[in-house]
């Protein structure tokens, strides 16, 4: 093997950013923490940070979700979290336009989580506050808040972009997967799930034809053995998400 000199290649950082949605109070929401350090001190920004020497991506990318926010996301590789803690976790995409980072050139990970109901985050880190907020807020003219001036502001760095791309990917997935469980507690009615589907997808579905395709996707849902009513009017009956992954047919999104 010839000689190699690392000094010959401009050196360059990986960082891992995260696009952490959850559905509250019938919409979806998107982890948000307001950068306590330069650059972009005082925006909101998606939690992450940079990868450490002696770790992975999925690691990092757990460990900065705890670090900045308290919260915990379980890759689905690894052992059975305890129940209505667990998360969806998968790489989303790499970003690395040179100019993205002002500090030095900075190549990001991305990463999706989707998780039920999510607790109220708290601020760790180099993060001043975390919040959950509509995804419709921030990606609209408005941006994710106002500085000091009342002037609307975007996501810090390329992260509206991030952003966006992590929610068109789980609008997208879960017409052909079993994705849109991943939202839902480990027993649901089939209207949780429907409201799960309207949120990600921002349009209302009629209940009894969603009712009949999922019902009627082999391995989508099975019963869970009981009944709730939580969601008000008439016990429904409980479900669990079955073993399918992919949904044939698959479950269309409609035109907006």
């Amino acid at each position: 093997m010839p000689p190699y000199d690392p000094s010959a290649f401009p050196p360059f950082a990986v960082t891992v950013d995260l696009v952490v949605l959850t559905v509250r109070r019938h919409a979806l929401c998107a982890l948000v923490v307001k950068r306590g350090e330069q650059p972009f001190q005082g925006r909101w920004a998606l939690p992450g940070g940079f990868v450490r020497a002696d770790e992975d991506l999925d690691g990092a990318a757990a460990r900065e979700l705890v670090e900045e926010t308290g919260l915990c996301v379980h890759d689905p590789a690894a052992p059975a979290p305890v129940p209505g803690t667990g998360a969806h976790l998968e790489q989303l995409a790499t970003y690395g336009a040179p100019d993205r980072d002002p500090r030095m050139r900075v190549v990001s990970v991305a990463h999706l989580a989707l998780a039920p109901d999510l607790p109220a985050p708290r601020a760790g880190g180099d993060a001043n506050s975390a919040r959950w907020a509509p995804v419709e807020d921030l990606l609209g003219p408005e941006g994710a808040g106002a500085h000091e001036d009342g002037q609307a502001e975007p996501l810090a760095f390329d992260h509206a972009r991030i952003l966006s791309d992590g929610v068109e990917r789980a609008r997208s997935k879960i017409e052909y997967s079993s994705l849109a469980t991943a939202f839902c507690p480990p027993e649901f009615t089939v209207g949780e799930l429907r409201r799960v589907y309207e949120a990600v997808w921002g349009v209302a579905l009629d209940p009894r034809n969603f009712h009949r395709k999922v019902t009627g996707t082999p391995g989508f849902l099975v019963p869970a053995g009981g009944t709730t009513t939580r969601q008000g009017g008439r016990p429904a009956q409980l479900f669990r998400a079955g073993g399918a992954t992919l949904l044939n047919p698959p479950m269309l999104r409609p035109e907006v």
